[in-house]
């Protein structure tokens, strides 16, 4: 029997997506892995479809989160990236095959047997539970290091809202200076986009419903354009001036009137993630060449990459610090888009052992 460790957390029990404390039992520190105490975590979208089951693909119980920072309490006797005392965080994934072409290239977010840090399947059939817990144990190579005096509460969403948008937009090459890129969702995912695209060095155009929003996007921000892309007007004043669109979006919204807006040869990538399919309008697409892709995450090297030029820059997300027992609160304020922009779990001050 494999040796385990303690743990204490919030988790979901059934599809009512209530959560509450749970007790749980972590597997104890391997050769290779990395224990470490969780001071805070992120709440992602996607935790709110996950304990619902939205997407069908649940396992209860459930315990959440994916954005995972804290200090390490204990390492394996084979682990050299990290030592006692380290700031860490961990993401969306713990695990990978580790030998086919995606892992071999630095791509374990696309390995076909990636693991996730929850809600995922391990060889023995057992779960895997998330961040808001007490304490994370998972192997080195799906660690990162956190950067010197870089907040660790603000910082928490980059290991996925971060990486999230950073990645397709150097992939895709929306990346480069003097580009005129537009983000569709001011939201936990669009606003880090945005910083990431100002350090870039391009022209940013957000594209949101909310006319509250335009403010802040433009006086804190930074960026230089804002257009409500509920009002057919300004989106046909806007028809064919974007190099690209990164669609933050993460409900059911039309893809015409983003595809509209770009420029011939231009690309809308997707990564927000709807719970229903949205409508393709191929003829868009056939007319301008445009190309449409997405993206999930990011590898680990990229992450690392990320996150160092995250700290080196000062980009950080928008976060209002909840204790654990708000956090049902949290998940309903965020069903109903109340927040700006990311809620993050003082985990190491308010988990209490049940």
């Amino acid at each position: 029997m494999e040796k385990t460790v303690k743990a204490n957390g919030w988790g979901a029990r059934d599809t009512s997506g209530l959560l509450s404390p749970l007790e749980f039992s972590r597997r104890a520190t391997g050769d290779r892995d990395v224990q470490f105490k969780v001071l805070y975590c992120g709440v992602c979208h996607s935790d709110l479809h996950m304990i619902k089951d939205h997407w069908g693909f649940a396992h209860y119980p459930m315990i959440p989160g994916h954005e995972i920072v804290g200090v390490v309490t204990e390492v394996g006797s084979k682990v050299q990236k990290v030592k006692v005392g380290d700031n860490v965080g961990v993401g969306v994934i713990v695990d990978a095959c580790r030998k086919c072409d995606q892992c071999v290239n630095d791509l374990e977010n696309y390995c076909p047997e990636r693991i996730d840090t929850y809600n995922g399947v391990l060889p023995d059939g057992s779960i895997t539970y998330g961040g808001y817990s007490d304490i994370m144990v998972a192997d080195e190579g799906f660690v990162i290091r956190w950067p010197d005096n870089f907040p660790m509460d603000k910082g928490a969403p980059l290991v996925c809202a971060g990486i999230t948008t950073y990645s397709p937009l150097r992939y895709y090459g929306l990346d480069k200076p003097g580009l005129h890129v537009g983000v569709a969702g001011l939201g936990g995912l669009g606003h880090v986009a945005v910083k990431f695209l100002k350090a870039f060095g391009t022209k940013v155009t957000i594209l949101d419903i909310s006319a509250d929003k335009k403010s802040y996007a433009i006086d804190t921000l930074g960026a230089d354009g804002f257009i409500l892309s509920n009002k057919p007007a300004e989106m046909e004043a806007a028809a064919g001036t974007l190099d690209g669109i990164l669609d933050c979006v993460s409900v059911v919204h039309s893809l015409q009137s983003l595809l509209d807006l770009l420029k011939p040869h231009g690309k809308l990538v997707v990564v927000g993630l709807p719970e229903k399919p949205l409508e393709l309008p191929i003829f868009s697409l056939t007319m301008g060449r445009k190309m449409m892709g997405g993206s999930m995450i990011g590898g680990l090297k990229e992450t690392q990459e990320m996150i160092d030029f995250a700290a080196k820059h000062n980009i950080l997300p928008e976060v209002e610090v909840i204790s654990m027992d708000y956090v049902n609160t949290a998940m309903e304020r965020l069903a109903r888009g109340d927040v700006k922009f990311r809620f993050v779990i003082d985990v190491g001050k308010t988990l209490k052992a049940d």
